[in-house]
């Protein structure tokens, strides 16, 4: 295998006469680097190295330009060795900072192309070795607790820190980009509802509790029984404090199951933002569960994160930053996926869809700022410095994605026939 830390040729020049001199100072594997970042063709780097600044890329059309300062040469180690995840493992270590995080991401999504050849020419070894990792995450029943609890379950003071009182930690749906957090999570709930038909005779189920939020608004608002589960052990504790002191017991009734183990009918059922940890193998026996537990005419609504038809076999075999620091076994579906699991359920029919990946954008850009706003708490809470770096490049991760529409999120609808 040929590899950029074997090769010994020399790297050609691709820099202007006036930062020659920079490029001359380099080590052999920083030019190596350097030379690939040239090719982007969709956003301005400005590169700033303790031997002086270089300028990449190419500039873009709305101006786009990020300001990058290599504090370790590590970087370059890490880049080489690991492609776009090596670079984000360097973040996280400290070894490099920016001026706009989500800018510098967005440039990313624009160069996927770039990107992904970048990664397959460095990373075969890595990507090889994080998909085996990825692979023992599996969501099997026992490995989907852990997965869970390995996010979920870090602090349930430290989700507070950064969502609204809804505590829904899923995208709102935004009516405009000032539209505040809470506004905008109460107006996802409310179309989810709408989405549903929800009645007060309903008998509802949701998939994935999270702490609550929408199956108190579900029965406080509509007055219909909600039967909620989750397999996460603190937000358990969390969503079972918050339903007795709204004085909801007798309209909510919270489990500690496995969607695989529940039973019984329900006239509704819903699932938020729990569908990115089922995983591409087990999503026809999530449907088939979710049409088993469906009354004949009734409506099942899911809100998830999907990836693009055109990249998704590519996503199935690699690995990226969320599935490796944030989402163990976490895996984003494709609307395809989605449809091609649901057709192994004969009784389901696709009625209604909404994507709105901008609004995702502006739910992560304020648990963001809120998160940053509560720091000094965070701290106190145990969390230190490489967390939050980890945490920072998540935000922006992610909120790049949505705006760049390399990810979307919807509400889907289907419904089961009567006959």
């Amino acid at each position: 295998m040929t590899s950029v830390l074997t090769q010994d040729t020399s790297v050609k020049c691709p820099v202007s006469p006036s930062e020659e001199a920079v490029w001359s100072r380099l080590p052999w594997k920083a030019r190596k680097v350097l030379e690939h970042f040239q090719s982007l063709r969709h956003g301005q780097l400005i590169i700033h190295l303790p031997e002086g600044t270089l300028t990449a890329g190419t500039p873009a059309d709305d101006g786009l330009k990020v300001n990058i300062t290599i504090q370790d040469h590590r970087f370059f180690n890490k880049v080489a060795l690991g492609g776009s995840l090596g670079a984000a493992d360097a973040y996280v270590d400290g070894d490099w900072s920016c001026d706009d995080l989500t800018a510098l991401l967005r440039i990313v999504c624009r160069n996927l192309d770039d990107m992904n050849r970048m990664d397959s020419a460095w990373n075969r070894w890595g990507l090889a070795f994080a998909r085996i990792a990825h692979r023992l995450a599996d969501n099997t029943i026992k490995g989907s607790k852990k997965n869970i609890a390995a996010h979920y379950d870090l602090s349930n003071e430290l989700f507070d820190c950064f969502l609204d009182e809804t505590m829904m930690y899923s995208s709102a749906m935004y009516e405009s980009p000032e539209t505040s957090l809470e506004a905008a999570a109460i107006a996802k709930l409310e179309r989810i509802c709408q989405r549903l038909n929800l009645q007060a005779q309903d008998d509802v189920l949701e998939i994935g509790t999270g702490w609550g939020g929408w199956a108190r608004h579900a029965a406080k608002n509509y007055g219909c029984l909600v039967t909620t589960t989750t397999i996460s052990e603190n937000q358990f504790d969390f969503a079972q404090r918050r339903i007795i002191d709204s004085g909801l017991s007798d309209r909510v009734k919270l489990l500690k199951q496995d969607y695989r183990h529940l039973s019984g009918e329900y006239d509704k059922v819903v699932s938020i933002e729990m569908i990115e940890a089922v995983g591409h193998d087990h999503l026809v026996e999530y449907f088939q569960t979710c049409e088993r537990l469906l009354t004949p005419g009734g409506r099942l609504v899911i809100q998830g994160i999907t990836m693009p038809e055109q990249r998704y076999e590519r996503y199935c075999q690699s690995v990226d930053f969320i599935q490796k620091y944030i989402f163990p076994g976490g895996h984003l579906p494709s609307v395809g996926a989605m449809q091609e699991a649901v057709s192994r359920c004969p009784n389901l029919r696709l009625v209604e869809a909404e994507q709105f990946p901008d609004s995702y954008a502006y739910t992560l850009r304020d648990w963001r700022k809120r998160f940053f706003d509560h720091e000094e708490e965070i701290r106190r809470l145990g969390f230190d410095d490489r967390f939050l770096r980890t945490w920072d490049y998540y935000f922006c991760y992610c909120e790049a994605a949505f705006l760049e529409r390399a990810v979307s999120v919807g509400q889907f609808v289907w419904e089961k026939t009567k006959y």
